[in-house]
């Protein structure tokens, strides 16, 4: 999981716009410094950098709450296939349960009936049981990976979108000492603004970013237990296997009993 330490950083950025912008009000005439003031007399490249990480923001946040409504729902629709499974006494009854479902547990089953079928009447139990174990695992990582589709996204902001702004905040302190050449002025008035607007990158840098982190790891602890739950449910599917198998004695008896 992503720590971020940077929150120091993010305090002295804004003191410094805030020390700057009252330098430039004791030295002169008062400088527009708002945020919006910032961003529209920022260089363009400065601008670019500002959009992309708004937009990266967004993105982060989008990404989340999407993610949270599915996994609520996947989420219940693993508790009833678990109390299904727990249900069933046997490998017939779990299917029936099911009936045209698309979930884990529908596909867990699946993969048992076909291993039955394949392995004939007479293989080795224990065979049989690490087999099926080998599917399960199979479609339990399947079920995480699918779920964790974008959520890569969001971490790759949390860890990039600092530098991004830093970036940004190099390149129009760069146009400053630019300017001051040009001008030959070293007056603080002149030179604010333009320092402002370029660490005003980086602040919008650490607050896509520090979100973006928070999100993250709530979306990795959330798929976590999510899979958790799908274990859960192969581990009732391995449970009513082997109760079939005990009855039986041999999986000829299970394939005789579906």
């Amino acid at each position: 999981m992503f720590r971020f330490p940077r929150l120091g950083l993010f305090v002295a950025v804004a003191s410094l716009v805030s020390a700057l912008a009252g330098s430039a009000s004791a030295a002169g005439p008062a400088a527009d410094l708002s945020p919006v003031a910032m961003f529209l007399g920022a260089d363009w490249v400065v601008k670019s950098v500002m959009g992309v990480l708004a937009l990266a923001s967004l993105l982060s946040w989008t990404i989340f709450v999407a993610k949270m409504f599915e996994l609520r729902a996947a989420n219940r629709h693993v508790e009833e296939t678990i109390e299904a499974l727990t249900r069933a006494p046997r490998l017939a009854e779990a299917s029936a349960a099911f009936g045209r479902d698309h979930g884990p547990g529908r596909a867990m089953l699946d993969a048992v009936a076909r291993e039955i079928d394949l392995s004939g009447p007479d293989v080795d139990r224990a065979g049989l049981e690490a087999r099926v174990a080998s599917h399960l695992a199979r479609i339990e990582a399947a079920v995480a990976q699918t779920m964790s589709s974008g959520v890569g996204l969001v971490g790759t902001v949390g860890s990039t979108a600092p530098f991004v702004g830093l970036f940004g905040t190099v390149w129009g302190i760069m146009n400053s000492f630019v300017g001051i050449a040009k001008s030959q002025s070293t007056n603080l008035a002149v030179v604010a603004p333009g320092i402002a607007e370029a660490l005003f990158a980086t602040a919008i840098g650490l607050v896509a970013a520090i979100p973006a982190v928070v999100l993250y790891n709530r979306l990795v602890r959330s798929i976590g237990l999510y899979r958790n739950a799908v274990a859960d449910a192969g581990a009732a599917v391995r449970r009513i296997l082997s109760r079939e198998l005990d009855r039986g004695g041999r999986v000829g008896a299970v394939r005789a009993a579906e």
